[in-house]
């Protein structure tokens, strides 16, 4: 068959052979041919190609023009946004204590990396605000970037990064028209971003999409006990929302009460962030009590709740864990307090017909004296939630004691059903009566026996800076709940 055109080859094919030969390349691929030629370029850029993009930024200066050109070719279409803003750039600078060269450069280099995450994020609200196609929305950034480096930059340098807030008070305004401007919304996400959502931000959304809308969540590290992204009066519009993801000091009975109506459809997942600062705030007196909790179960009977808590007393956990919760995934996380025995005595007993994820780490500054939640090598409560709680699939460990013989102990009760069994090396610890009566290297004699217990090979975690669940806990959280509220 004769190729149209006066030319030979792939140019002379019709533009919409080459859009689907197209659609079979990977999106890094795609990007590199829309170099080849204006054609290529424009056929490569078709909206059917695009359906949803999702990027993941590290504040790098250098990422600017590939941002700016993406956004402009698709943010106008694009279905499916997915971003993660964040700033893994951070400022290595080694020097005296004190020493004021140091001070400088370091507030330079943060100075950058905020000047530059505050762009990235205003591009790309940029050149999606009239895009009334878009049915998901997702934006993730670094756990409060302004906190993080005010400490290091200072007022005055913060002042010249975005001079009297009017870069903030864009992004808001522009996160507000992007609502605004939505049609086919489905899904809207928001977490740990630059102070983005507002309480006013989901008034711009129109009824018909409040009413449609399938997920919501809102998380941010404000602490400002005024600070309230949604009420349930305004949650009374989301008639048809299946997942929902909040601060814990923002659920409250009266929310629970609304979620358990007749008429909207039920409720699958319940993603909760407990932060020590606002319970600080905020009284526990609104929280849901039991008799909500069964109610809010009664209508929505394929509820699974995912809890996280930063930096929270064990006293508070024994209070907000109340028994109606269905809690299918939890993750402690803490570098000033420590998870008791009797919080994950009180789970194992609580939740055994639910858990599948439990996850314990504390940042510790003394290496050599982890907690010990088995209380001197008596009966140890991981060995008790393991026993218990026969669904039990993922299994986390850093910053707590960890006896060896426990740990067989839990491998060999879960087995192959364990999926994930992940203890750093620096938290375990050997009995060393056991040790008395061994012949062989103690390491190599753990490891054999857990890889037995779990039928696969298993080691201790040896480098903790490669795990996100250590090293970033905001961002596990938020991704976890991502896939939680899919797998619906």
């Amino acid at each position: 068959m004769a190729l149209c055109g006066d030319g030979d080859g792939a140019s002379c094919l019709p533009s919409e052979l080459i859009v689907h030969i197209f659609s079979f390349l990977p999106v890094h691929d795609r990007l590199l041919a829309s170099a080849v030629c204006f054609r290529w370029r424009e056929c490569l850029f078709y909206p059917a190609l695009w359906p949803e993009l999702h990027l993941s930024l590290r504040g790098l200066s250098t990422e600017k023009p590939r941002l700016e050109f993406l956004m402009k070719k698709c943010g106008w279409f694009v279905r499916d946004l997915r971003v993660e803003f964040a700033t893994e750039t951070y400022v290595n600078v080694v020097g005296p204590a004190g020493d004021s060269e140091v001070s400088a450069q370091l507030s330079a280099g943060c100075v950058e990396v905020l000047h530059t995450s505050l762009e990235q994020v205003l591009c790309v609200l940029r050149n999606v605000k009239n895009n009334r196609n878009l049915q998901k929305l997702s934006l993730f950034g670094d756990r409060s970037i302004l906190q993080q480096y005010q400490e290091y930059i200072g007022n005055a340098n913060l002042s010249k990064v975005d001079p009297g807030g009017k870069k903030i008070k864009e992004i808001q305004q522009l996160f507000e028209e992007i609502l605004t401007n939505c049609r086919q919304l489905k899904w809207l996400s928001c977490g740990f971003m630059l102070e983005i959502p507002t309480p006013s931000s989901l008034s711009a959304l129109s009824n018909p999409v409040a009413n449609s809308l399938e997920h919501l969540s809102l998380l941010d590290s404000h602490s400002n006990v005024d600070c309230t992204f949604i009420t349930a009066a305004e949650l009374e519009r989301f008639v048809n929302l299946q997942s929902l993801a909040l601060d814990f000091s923002e659920f409250t009975a009266e929310m629970a009460r609304v979620l358990a109506s007749t008429n909207r459809v039920p409720l699958h997942r319940l993603s909760l962030m407990i932060h020590s600062a606002s319970l600080s705030l905020k009284s526990l007196n609104t929280m849901p009590q039991d008799e909500d909790w069964k109610a809010l179960v009664r209508h929505s009977a394929n509820l699974r709740v995912y809890m996280i808590a930063f930096d929270v007393k064990s006293d508070d956990m024994l209070t907000v864990l109340k028994p109606g919760i269905p809690l299918e995934r939890i993750h402690f996380d803490s570098s000033i307090t420590s998870v008791s025995g009797a919080v994950v005595d009180l789970i194992s007993r609580q939740y055994d017909k639910f858990l599948t994820h439990f996850i314990v780490m504390k940042d510790a500054i003394d290496m050599l004296h982890f907690p010990d939640l088995s209380n001197n090598r008596n009966e140890d409560p991981l060995v008790l939630l393991t026993w218990k709680c026969t669904r039990l699939s993922v299994l986390a460990i850093h910053g707590y004691t960890v006896w060896a013989h426990n740990l067989i102990a839990i491998a060999r009760l879960r087995g192959s059903d364990l999926k994930v069994l992940e203890v750093t090396e620096e938290s375990i610890d050997f009995d060393p009566e056991e040790l008395a009566y061994q012949d062989v290297d103690p390491v190599h004699n753990l490891t054999e026996q857990v890889s037995l217990g779990l039928g696969r090979s298993w080691h201790a975690v040896m480098d903790i800076e490669s795990l996100c669940v250590f090293t970033d806990p905001a961002r596990h959280f938020y991704q976890e709940m991502q896939n939680f509220s899919k797998g619906i």
